[in-house]
């Protein structure tokens, strides 16, 4: 109880420097150190990639302008479930919400582990690829 005698409870706010580290975090992810080496790899030089990597940001950067319009315009909790269910209606808002809780985000977080995995297992075998079972048991622990 607090000073009062009503329960405790945390209060419901989320600062303009939280809301940008959750965002932050959720969309750079690990993905930011795998995609240099594909993105290279694809096109062949360093001018070509710096190119590509500009582009791919504002691309991105548009995206956040239209996520930003949209938690502006409909101002209901619950993000992405509450845009589905303003245009599509609660059946397709359930099944996005479904579909993200069971097979995106266990993916996402797969995906993360076995990135981790990698480098740190890297500098133990420098000269030659590392054992698979090596990287999926560790992503497994981490996991």
């Amino acid at each position: 109880a607090d000073g009062e005698g009503g329960p405790v409870e945390l209060k419901q706010r989320i600062s303009l420097l939280n809301g940008v580290t959750v965002i932050v975090g959720s969309i750079i992810g690990s993905g930011i150190f795998v995609s240099p080496k594909g993105v290279m790899e694809g096109c062949g030089s360093v001018g070509l990639s710096l190119i590509v990597w500009v582009l791919s940001g504002v691309y991105s950067m548009i995206g956040a302008y239209c996520y930003s319009e949209l938690g502006t315009s409909i101002v209901r909790s619950g993000a992405d479930y509450a845009y589905f269910f303003e245009a599509f209606g609660p059946f397709l808002a359930f099944l996005r919400l479904w579909v993200e809780c069971m097979i995106v985000r266990p993916c996402s977080q797969a995906i993360v582990a076995l990135t981790f995995a990698y480098y740190v297992i890297e500098p133990l075998f420098p000269d030659c690829t590392q054992p698979d079972d090596a990287v999926r048991l560790l992503a497994a622990i981490c996991i």
